[in-house]
């Protein structure tokens, strides 16, 4: 493999087409997704949607371990402690709007691509990584899959999208699994709406060399959809999925998160005796994480419950910046990957101290409608 940020391949088809294939290229920080990679593999994107010949796009991650863990948060936390202006309180956080908005208008391409788009989803899928496969017309997981959203461990909070597709899971749920940071089988991720298909993982090869062989009629979307679609088919092996987590307890879940407030959803989780080892790993991490971050996933699933997801990524955009300028991601990503002490000071000692003030300051809008940066990104209309 090269040192590319992304390798980008193409796979002939037996009637004349190639499937395009892209490959996150950083296995030793696991895939995570840097600036220079979101910024290829959204030019690519654009160019192979214009290309007729292409009839499908694959997309996965280097190495044995992981699809992508998530987004670059240390080049995240090195510009906001390291880079000048942006140094210290009040920072202008440009980098992280550079980063968030090419992260999240990549994303958004992904879930209005006019041609199938299939994600290995093999092993870690974490952060930014979710965001790349939520959206996929077909998400692909297999027996090493584990999906998480853990940004409660870093002061950050859910993003790519997720304030809108968490909110279209079972009530409860997704607020549930937002707060925590709860892992994710591949069984869970198809219960819940995050998968599409399992396959093997040793039926990669076999299943990318029959979509070379497979017809693609005359290359309109449903003829591409169906082509992809009866591949897909043959190598569905449900049997072979790991045992639920979530699905068996869910009704245990509505009953913990089903509140009105994140103080009270977070008391009634922490305060849960359940005898289970996937709960209480969960309450494990919600004790340790960010207070304040507890917060902003309980508001921003009230603010998306009936929202677009464009409108959802725009308002992800705002807070993500403005976590960066006022809230507590510089001091999880330090605690966690920087000097690994695992002992971050968060701003709030407990849920209870955060105020109606406290999440205003985040949630204050950075831009006007005219100006912000994904102002365009509505014009795609979703193909899967």
């Amino acid at each position: 493999m090269t040192d590319l940020a992304v390798v980008f391949d193409e796979l002939p088809t037996r009637d004349g087409g190639r499937v395009g294939i892209a490959t996150l290229n950083a296995p030793k920080s696991l895939n995570a997704l840097s600036l220079e990679m979101a910024r290829q593999l959204d030019a690519k994107l654009q160019a192979w949607a214009l290309d007729r010949s292409i009839v499908a796009v694959w997309l996965e991650g280097s190495g044995e371990k992981a699809f992508c863990a998530g987004g670059d948060v240390v080049a995240l936390y090195r510009s906001m402690t390291e880079e000048g202006e942006n140094r210290g309180a009040g920072r202008d956080s440009v980098y992280a709007e550079t980063y968030f908005t090419t992260e999240y208008r990549l994303d958004y391409r992904i879930h209005t691509y006019p041609k199938p788009v299939l994600v290995w989803g093999d092993g870690i899928v974490m952060g930014g990584g979710l965001g790349l496969m939520a959206g996929a017309s077909r998400r692909l997981v297999t027996e090493t899959t584990l999906i998480a959203m853990p940004e409660i461990t870093i002061g950050l909070y859910p993003d790519i999208g997720a304030s809108w597709f968490l909110n279209r899971m079972p009530p409860g749920v997704g607020v549930y699994l937002g707060i925590t940071g709860g892992q994710l089988n591949a069984r869970d991720a198809l219960d819940l709406g995050l998968a599409d298909h399992f396959v093997p993982r040793e039926q990669r090869d076999a299943l990318l060399e029959a979509l070379g062989e497979a017809d693609y009629g005359a290359r309109s979307r449903r003829d591409l959809q169906a082509g992809v679609q009866r591949v897909l088919d043959r190598f569905e092996a449900r049997a072979h999925a790991p045992a639920a987590q979530v699905w068996p307890l869910l009704d245990h879940i509505q009953a913990l998160s089903a509140q009105v407030d994140a103080p009270t959803a977070v008391h009634r989780i922490l305060k849960d005796t359940r005898d289970d080892g996937w709960l209480a790993a969960n309450r494990k991490r919600l004790e340790a994480g960010s207070p304040l971050s507890a917060h902003l996933v309980w508001s921003m699933l009230e603010r998306h419950r009936h929202t677009s997801l464009a409108d959802a990524f725009r308002d992800e955009l705002n807070l993500s910046v403005q976590c960066c300028r006022h809230g507590d991601i510089a001091e999880g990503v330090r605690a966690l990957l920087i000097d690994k002490d695992r002992n971050p000071r968060w701003q709030h000692a407990s849920v209870d101290d955060v105020g109606p003030a406290d999440l205003q300051v985040l949630l204050e809008p950075l831009w006007s409608v005219e100006a912000h940066p994904l102002r365009d990104i509505d014009s795609g209309q979703r193909v899967n």
